[in-house]
């Protein structure tokens, strides 16, 4: 699994379990919600800015979005969308 595949994992995963829609994980992150989705579905490559700002307004540290072996991504229950 690619690197970029793990962070829409974890992002999804995070951002559902906080109970935050994209439209308000965006407001707070000050980008469009647009790219939280395209993010989301692995159509765009965030920069080390923008998985910052989306791990502190989720409340964890950059560090677990991108990681592989992380609980959300090993007990999560839905698919990317292709």
């Amino acid at each position: 699994m690619e690197i970029r595949e793990v962070f829409a994992r974890n992002l999804r995963a995070l951002r559902q379990a906080k109970g935050i829609s994209q439209e308000e994980l965006a407001h707070l992150a000050g980008i469009d919600r647009t790219y939280v989705s395209a993010l989301e579905r692995c159509v765009y490559n965030a920069s080390i800015d923008v998985v910052d700002r989306l791990a502190n307004v989720l409340g964890v540290e950059a560090a677990e979005l991108l990681r592989r072996s992380s609980a959300l991504q090993q007990n999560s229950d839905f698919e990317l969308d292709e």
